[in-house]
């Protein structure tokens, strides 16, 4: 049940393969999915042909403030596009949010630079509804990275964030990855506050506060397709995202 969360020994990503058998919850999960974007023009028309589109009743771009044609190729490929001038990736991930219909009961999110496979997605959704979680992760390290898609400090920073958690709250994570789905329900008890490079960790630290039942799985992740990352690109995007993380974590145990 949801709020049910194994202890940090036994908290292990699900490697089994999605079961053709449907839980009777499955047919009423309804979902959107969410692609924050910025100067992304390179690989958004890719990306959003690759999508299993069928599975989502909703995809939206959130444009933060690109400068190239991340807005028009991306409605050129079908997808519908909301511009979120006020830089951040928690907040493009929010305005998103705040677009979604209400009839949507879950919602995916994956970057647009092609790091991710979007074939996973037909995964992540499979195990939410045969699993009846509340929050599904892909875990890169679970799955296969190309070489050099993590760097040695992206894969530190990992470790030592989710030792954190875990040594706060018991709860095992392997990974901070972007790609994943979340029941609205659950992501409406988290309050999330971060705006920024925060987001993803604060998912998962409330989440394991709150208890909710959360997996994950093995995804690919590859080497981005264009431009350049806006937060390992450089030592210093890097650096500002392990501090805020870090510091993220730190707020949440606060809160209690």
């Amino acid at each position: 049940m949801a709020g049910a969360l194994r202890p940090a020994r036994a908290f292990m990503a699900d490697r089994r393969p999605p079961t053709n058998v449907m839980s009777s919850e499955s047919t009423t999960v309804r979902y959107g999915l969410i692609i924050p974007a910025l100067n992304e023009a390179g690989s958004i028309r890719e990306l959003l042909t690759a999508l299993p589109r069928r599975r989502f009743e909703q995809v939206l771009v959130v444009d933060n403030g690109s400068t190239d044609a991340t807005a028009e190729v991306s409605r050129a490929a079908g997808a519908v596009v909301i511009r979120e001038p006020r830089r951040g990736y928690g907040q493009a991930c929010w305005t998103g949010l705040a677009a979604l219909r209400p009839e949507i009961s879950a919602v995916a999110f994956i970057d647009a630079d092609l790091s991710d496979d979007p074939a996973d997605l037909e995964h992540l959704l499979s195990v939410l509804e045969s699993g009846g979680w509340d929050l599904v992760l892909g875990s890169r390290l679970l799955g296969k990275a190309e070489p050099g898609a993590l760097t040695p400090l992206q894969r530190f920073g990992n470790w030592l964030s989710t030792l954190l958690i875990r040594w706060i709250w018991g709860v095992k994570f392997t990974d901070l990855g972007p790609l994943r789905v979340i029941r609205r329900q659950a992501l409406d008890r988290l309050r999330l506050e971060d705006r920024d490079f925060g987001w993803t960790v604060e998912m998962q630290a409330r989440a394991a506060q709150l208890r909710l039942k959360v997996t994950e799985v093995p995804v690919h992740y590859r080497r981005r397709h264009s431009g350049q990352s806006k937060i390992s690109g450089t030592l210093r995007g890097s650096f500002r995202a392990g501090v805020k993380i870090l510091w993220t974590i730190y707020r949440c145990w606060r809160r209690g």
